[in-house]
C-alpha cells in the first residue's frame, strides 16, 4: 500500500514537472527515467509497423495493442490519419506511466499533394521551392497525425542503376548539402511541435548510394578521404540545419555494417559532430547484421548495434527481445540504453505530446488541409521547374526550333504512348494512392485537354506497352500520327522501376518503345519525345533523331499540367541534369567531378594510351548541370577583385550573363573550381556555388559569387580540412562543361 502511495505521488511530482517546467526539459526527462521499470526504457526503443501500408514486410502481430499498453512500444510507423493515430495514442495512454507514441511514416516527396520525385525536384536547382514543397508535405502530414517523416535521403549517388538515385538530389556533394539543408528546414519549419511540421531523418548513415554495382542493400568499400569528402557533408548540412533523426544504412562500410559501426555512429556522429538526436535503424538492419556475418545471432546483433550508437531498432524487433537480458548482465551499459532513452524522450517532449499527447491527431485540421487550392499551386509551379529540356532543334529542314508549340496550338495533335494517360505512374515510387486519384492527378491526356479547352484537336493511340514485345498497336499509333500535324510521344519507365529494390542492369527504355519512337519518325511528322521515369536513362538513338527531347521525370499531382505549361511555352524550362546521364551502362560509375590521372584523355580522335574506351567517347551523352531554354544565355568574361590572395582574404567573383534570345527565361549560374596542383590529387573541378536568375529578352545581369579559404580546402590524409597555397582555375557557365575561365593563385 504505501509503495503505491509513492508511486503515485511521484507520477504527480512528474506531471507537475511537465506543466511547471516546460522550457526544461531535462529535468523532466530525468524525473520519468527515475520511474521507468528496464522494460518500459526497453520499450521506447522498439518501433513496430502497423498492419496497414507497409514500406517493407508486414509484421501482424496480436499482441501489439497490449504491448502498447504495458509501455513496451516507443514508436509506430505506417499509421497514417487523426482517427488512427488516436486510437492509438488512446492506448499508449493506458499504459502506466503514459508514455505518449511517436507515429512516423515515409513522407518522401508529399502526402495528400504529390510533388516530383526528389531527384526531379533536384534539376529545378530552386532551393526554396525545393523547401516549400518539403514544408507543405509536413504540413498535410502533420494534420494526418504524423510526427516524423524518414526524408530526406541525402545519400551521394553516381551509378543510375541503383533505383534510389530517385529518392536522392544526384551526384554532387555540394547540390546535395544544399538540397538537404533546403528539405530539413521545410520539413520541421520554424520548430519541432508546431503542429505544422514534421520531425525530419537524414538518411542513409552512409555510403549507401555507393553500392557496388549499383545494386540495392550491396557492400560498399571506399577510402575514409573520399567517405568524408563525398558522402559525409550531406548529413552534416542536415545536422547543422537542425535535423532530428538519423537512419542508419543498408550497407557495410569497410567491413563493418552501418547499423553496428560504432566509429560512424558513437564516435563521428554523436562524438565529433555532437549530434544530439534520434538514430534509428532502417527496417530490419539490427537483425540483418547476423546475415552480414557480423553478428552471431539477434541478441548479439542488439548487443552491438545499442553500443554502437543505434538508438532505436524498426521492426527486427532484437532489443525488445534481448536487450533487458544484456543490460541486466552487464553486456551492454545502463548509460548506453538510458542514453537512447533520453533521446526519444526528448524528441516527445519537444513535440509537445506529453502536454498532449493527440495534438497532431486533430480531425478538423486534417480536413481543413486535405483539398488545399495553394499546395497544387506550389506543385505545379516545382513541377514545371522540374523539367529538363535536353534537345530542342528545327524539325525537317526547319529553322525554327520545335518548341514551344506556339505555332500547333489550333492544330492537330498525336498523343502516342504508353504513358499518355496514366494516372498513377505520376505520383513515383515513394507516393501515397488516393481514392480519388483517379481526379486528382492531372495526367498529360487531362493536361492536354484542359490547356486547349477540348479533346477536339487530339489523337491518342497506346502504341505499345511500358514492357513487353507487343507491337500491335503500332499500326493504329501510324493512323493517328498520319491524321496529325504533331506528334508527341509519352515513354519512360513505370513508377515501380525506380525506387527502393529497382535496381537494374540495362538501364534502356524498357519494352518495345523505343522501336516505337521509330515508328513516329518514320511518319515525317514533327515529333516531340517526353520521357518520364526516376533514374538517367540511355536512349541514344532518341537524342540522336529525335528533334525534340523533354525529361518530364515522374512530377506528381500536377504533372499533366506542368508539361504543357512547358511545352506551350507558358513557362520556359530552366531545369538542369543533378546526375551525369550515361550513353550507355559500360560507363558506370560516371560523374563529374572525377580525378585526374597520369594519362588523362584528350578527344574521341587521339584516345591511343589514355583513360579512354576503344569503343565509345569517354564523354557522357548529357552532362551534370546540362538543360535547355526556350531562349539562349551568353556568358562574358570572368572578373576576379584579385590575381592573387592569402586564406583569411574572400575572392570576389563576378561574371555578367545576358538573355541574347527572344523569350524570358531562367538561368542557373554554375561556378566550378579546379586545384591544379596539390599534395592530394583532386578532381578535375567541383561545383562551389550556383545562382538561378531570371533574365529579360536583352537583358544582362552581372552574377557575383564570393569564395573563402573553405571553398579551396579539402581532406588531407590524416582528414583534416584545410587548404594548400597554389593555382586554381574558375570555370562558369550553364553546365559542368562550362569553358569560360579564370586563373587566380591561393598564397
Amino acid at each position: 500500500m504505501r509503495h503505491s502511495f509513492l508511486f503515485l505521488l511521484a507520477i504527480i511530482v512528474f506531471s507537475g514537472n511537465i506543466l511547471a517546467q516546460g522550457n526544461d526539459i531535462d529535468k523532466s526527462i530525468d524525473s520519468l527515467m527515475r520511474l521507468m521499470t528496464l522494460e518500459e526504457k526497453v520499450g521506447q526503443l522498439h518501433q513496430i509497423t502497423s498492419d496497414f501500408a507497409a514500406t517493407g514486410p508486414i509484421t501482424k502481430d496480436g499482441e501489439k495493442q497490449d504491448r502498447v499498453r504495458q509501455g513496451r512500444v516507443g514508436s509506430y510507423l505506417n499509421v497514417t490519419g487523426a482517427d488512427r493515430t488516436r486510437s492509438l495514442q488512446e492506448i499508449a495512454m493506458q499504459s502506466r506511466l503514459k508514455i505518449p507514441l511517436l507515429f512516423a511514416q515515409d513522407v518522401i516527396h508529399g502526402f495528400r499533394t504529390i510533388f516530383p520525385l526528389p531527384l526531379a525536384e533536384a534539376a529545378s536547382w530552386d532551393l526554396g521551392a525545393i523547401e516549400l514543397s518539403a514544408r507543405i508535405a509536413a504540413k498535410e502530414a502533420a494534420a494526418a497525425g504524423i510526427h516524423w517523416t524518414f526524408a530526406p535521403m541525402v545519400d551521394i549517388s553516381r551509378d543510375p542503376r541503383w533505383g534510389r538515385v530517385m529518392e536522392g538530389a544526384g551526384e554532387d556533394t555540394y547540390l546535395g548539402s544544399q538540397i538537404a539543408r533546403a528539405r530539413v528546414k521545410g520539413f520541421q519549419g520554424k520548430a519541432i511541435g508546431d503542429t505544422d511540421a514534421v520531425m525530419a531523418c537524414a538518411k542513409h548513415f552512409i555510403a549507401y548510394g555507393a553500392a557496388e554495382g549499383g545494386r540495392d542493400y550491396n557492400t560498399t568499400d571506399m577510402s575514409w578521404r573520399r567517405l568524408y569528402e563525398v558522402y559525409l557533408p550531406p548529413f552534416k548540412a542536415a545536422m547543422e540545419a537542425g535535423v532530428a533523426s538519423f537512419m542508419n544504412s543498408f550497407n557495410d562500410i569497410n567491413g563493418i555494417p552501418a547499423t553496428g559501426n560504432s566509429y560512424l555512429l558513437r564516435k563521428l556522429l554523436k562524438g565529433d559532430w555532437g549530434f544530439p538526436g534520434i538514430v534509428v535503424s532502417d527496417w530490419g538492419s539490427v537483425g540483418e547484421m547476423v546475415n552480414h556475418g557480423y553478428a552471431a545471432d539477434l541478441k548479439d546483433a542488439a548487443k552491438k548495434a545499442l553500443i554502437a550508437g543505434c538508438d532505436m531498432d524498426m521492426e527486427s524487433r532484437a532489443y525488445t527481445a534481448h536487450l533487458e537480458d544484456l543490460a541486466g548482465k552487464g553486456e551492454v551499459s545502463m548509460q548506453m540504453l538510458d542514453d537512447a532513452v533520453r533521446r526519444i524522450l526528448k524528441k516527445k517532449f519537444e513535440l509537445g505530446l506529453f502536454q498532449d499527447p493527440y495534438r497532431f491527431s486533430n480531425a478538423a485540421r486534417e480536413k481543413s488541409i486535405w483539398n488545399e487550392q495553394s499546395h497544387l499551386e506550389a506543385a505545379r509551379d516545382i513541377a514545371k521547374k522540374s523539367i529538363v529540356l535536353l534537345k530542342n532543334d528545327a524539325p525537317g529542314k526547319g529553322k525554327n526550333p520545335l518548341l514551344p508549340l506556339s505555332n500547333y496550338a489550333n492544330k492537330k495533335i498525336a498523343l502516342i504512348g504508353p504513358l499518355v494517360k496514366a494516372i498513377g505512374d505520376n505520383n513515383g515510387f515513394w507516393s501515397y494512392s488516393w481514392p480519388d486519384d483517379s481526379i486528382r492527378v492531372v495526367s498529360l491526356w487531362r493536361g492536354m485537354v484542359e490547356y486547349l479547352g477540348s479533346a477536339n484537336q487530339l489523337r491518342y493511340a497506346k502504341g505499345c506497352e511500358i514492357t513487353g514485345t507487343d507491337t500491335s498497336g503500332f499500326a493504329y499509333a501510324r493512323k493517328m500520327a498520319a491524321q496529325s500535324d504533331i506528334v508527341i510521344l509519352s515513354i519512360g519507365e513505370s513508377a515501380v522501376m525506380s525506387g527502393e529494390a529497382k535496381s537494374r542492369s540495362n538501364i534502356h527504355l524498357p519494352g518495345m518503345q523505343e522501336q516505337l519512337v521509330k515508328e513516329m519518325v518514320a511518319t515525317g511528322k514533327p515529333v516531340v519525345v517526353l520521357i518520364s521515369a526516376g533514374r538517367p536513362l540511355v536512349f541514344n538513338w532518341i537524342a540522336d533523331n529525335v528533334p525534340a527531347i523533354v525529361y518530364t521525370w515522374w512530377l506528381g499531382t500536377e504533372a499533366g499540367h506542368a508539361i504543357c505549361d512547358v511545352l506551350f511555352g507558358k513557362y520556359n524550362p530552366s531545369g538542369k541534369l543533378p546526375m551525369t546521364f550515361p550513353r550507355t551502362e559500360g560507363q558506370i560509375p560516371i560523374y563529374y567531378n572525377h580525378f585526374s590521372t597520369g594519362r588523362p584523355f584528350k578527344n574521341d580522335n587521339d584516345n591511343n594510351y589514355v583513360t579512354a574506351y576503344k569503343d565509345l567517347p569517354n564523354s557522357p551523352k548529357y552532362p551534370f548541370g546540362y538543360g535547355l531554354s526556350f531562349t539562349q544565355f551568353a556568358y562574358g568574361k570572368i572578373r576576379l577583385n584579385a590575381d592573387s590572395i592569402n586564406p583569411d582574404q574572400q575572392l570576389r567573383v563576378t561574371i555578367p550573363v545576358t538573355n541574347t534570345g527572344s523569350y524570358s527565361g531562367e538561368e542557373v549560374v554554375q561556378l566550378y573550381l579546379q586545384d591544379i596542383t596539390a599534395s592530394l590529387v583532386r578532381p578535375v573541378r567541383e561545383l562551389k556555388a550556383f545562382r538561378k536568375i531570371k533574365l529579360s529578352p536583352g537583358e544582362t545581369k552581372e552574377v557575383e559569387f564570393i569564395l573563402t579559404a573553405n571553398d579551396f580546402s579539402f581532406y588531407q590524409e590524416d582528414l583534416s580540412f584545410k587548404a594548400e597555397s597554389g593555382k586554381f582555375n574558375l570555370f562558369i557557365g550553364g553546365s559542368s562543361a562550362a569553358t569560360e575561365k579564370a586563373t587566380f593563385f591561393l598564397r
